[in-house]
């Protein structure tokens, strides 16, 4: 539903909610005449703290993928385990033959 609105309407700002950005909006005509976008602030201060945190990423990323090689190794071991455990638990029970089939008890 369109509003009329007065043909001596001043023109107004609005402050976008989502982005902080400035909209000058004409009411005569119902539309946007001019936008000014927000200013975002700096992540960092200086080069000295960007380069900092870039050295942190870094040490961090080394010790993710230490933990996920130390992890890739214990793994392979408990595998290993684990097939020992099998060809042991083979070895006991030896094969008894062919095996039953349910279709095979009717």
């Amino acid at each position: 539903m369109m509003r009329k609105v007065a043909k001596n309407s001043p023109n107004f700002e609005v402050t976008c909610p989502c982005c902080n950005a400035v909209l000058k909006i004409d009411a005569a005509m119902q539309a946007v005449i001019a936008h000014t976008a927000a200013v975002k602030p700096r992540m960092f201060a200086d080069m000295e703290d960007a380069a900092r945190a870039m050295k942190e990423q870094d040490t961090r990323r080394e010790s993710i993928f230490r933990q996920s090689v130390e992890a890739q190794k214990h793994a392979s071991e408990l595998l290993e385990k684990k097939f020992q455990e099998a060809v042991k638990k083979a070895k006991e029970s030896p094969d008894t033959g062919k095996p039953i089939r349910d279709f095979d008890l009717d």
